[in-house]
């Protein structure tokens, strides 16, 4: 079995929302990055070190909730929620039920 059906049947998901939760992956992602360098060229107008040491940090904080803002248009938000729920979990920050 391919990669993508591991992870479809990992997520017990249909074809359908593994298609809407890549997508999401995809897009989150994206708008976090953009989310990120719009508010450092608020502070810095060049790409110096500095700014990529910022940069790392910061979009590692705002993807979860851009990829959550994202989710909620693609029908998403209860797995998005659980996923980045069992993510702290596994990184020791998380809330567990």
């Amino acid at each position: 079995m391919n990669l993508f059906g591991r992870l479809k049947e990992k997520w017990n998901v249909s074809w359908l929302q593994f298609i809407l939760i890549f997508t999401t992956f995809a897009l989150g992602g994206s708008l976090c990055a953009k989310a990120g360098s719009w508010l450092l060229s608020l502070l810095w107008t060049e790409k110096s070190f500095i700014y990529w040491i910022v940069y790392v940090p910061l979009v590692t904080l705002l993807w979860p909730m851009c990829v959550l803002l994202v989710s909620i248009p693609f029908g998403q938000f209860t797995f998005f929620v659980n996923y980045l729920r069992k993510m702290g979990i596994k990184l020791g920050i998380g809330i567990g039920q």
